[in-house]
């Protein structure tokens, strides 16, 4: 086989993602025969070389995962927490795999979000030049004007640099509206800082959809496998190889029932209002 980059093989071994694997690499926590690697652009054969990370030798992988969660409130989107607070993976119940999230959301937003242990997949849906779409639905104490709407459209300055151009639109009038919002970025609670730009603040905020892959009728808590159309669907839309061409890849796990029959995980989310749509004026 020939050699690769040492961060993509930690990323296909299911380590962690292409980026997370840098930092490991740069850290000095990474060996190859023995020898400590620190430069980024090292690469190796993972089929003859020893490749080991703490001192563990890496194995690669037979099969991959593809999950999609809908996150419930109050859980955090990382594979673990110093705080001891409820994470994503204490919702996968049934699921032996290492898997790891595919970006974030925030501790008190709701809704879609995927995991995996495959980092080239991770890698391609969370690459800025992938763009892919992520739709949220939010719920706001007041309502933008037209000409705010536009703005937003557009761009408002974050952390000293002006966000992406997004979709906004009004579903729901009100007091407290509801909007649909499309972005093609995920900086740190970028929507409530977008919406605080203007005066707002969010007081609900649900992903529903993530490129090809929808919420659908997953309940808070609940999981479940994303179908191969929809991973090869992912990887196009983000620009990535397909994952049944070029060089063999580990095939991913079948899922043979529903999660239905499942007990319910911890901690119970509270019931979410529905937006209704009404027709545009």
């Amino acid at each position: 086989m020939p050699e690769e980059r040492l961060q993509k093989i930690l990323a296909t071994a299911g380590i962690a993602s292409r980026r997370k694997a840098e930092a490991l690499i740069l850290e000095g926590r990474v060996t190859v025969n023995g020898k400590v690697i620190t430069e980024l652009g090292s690469k190796a054969d993972p089929e003859t070389d020893h490749i080991k990370m703490d001192g563990r030798l890496i194995k690669q992988l037979d099969h991959f995962l593809y999950i999609a969660l809908n996150k419930p409130d109050n859980v955090v989107s990382t594979a673990s927490d110093p705080q001891r607070r409820t994470t994503v993976l204490d919702l996968l119940l049934g699921i032996r795999a290492r898997v790891y999230p595919v970006g974030r959301l925030d501790y008190h937003s709701t809704g879609l979000i995927l995991l995996t242990n495959d980092g080239e997949f991770a890698n391609a849906v969370t690459a800025a030049k992938s763009h892919v779409t992520k739709t949220y639905l939010v719920k706001t104490k007041g309502q933008l004007t037209e000409e705010e709407e536009e703005k937003f459209r557009n761009g408002v300055p974050l952390s000293g640099k002006k966000t992406s151009p997004a979709g906004l639109r009004l579903i729901r009038r009100g007091d407290n509206p509801w909007y649909e919002v499309r972005l093609i970025e995920g900086r740190n609670q970028q929507i409530r800082t977008m919406f605080k730009h203007f005066g707002h603040l969010v007081e609900k905020l649900r992903r529903v959809r993530i490129g090809p892959v929808e919420l659908g009728t997953l309940k808070p808590g609940e999981f479940r496998l994303l179908a191969p159309e929809e991973v090869k669907k992912m990887m196009r839309l983000a620009g990535a190889a397909d994952p049944d061409e070029g060089q063999p890849r580990p095939r991913q796990r079948q899922q043979s029932k529903p999660q239905q029959d499942r007990p319910k995980p911890k901690p119970k989310a509270k019931k979410e209002e529905r937006p209704r749509s009404v027709k545009r004026q």
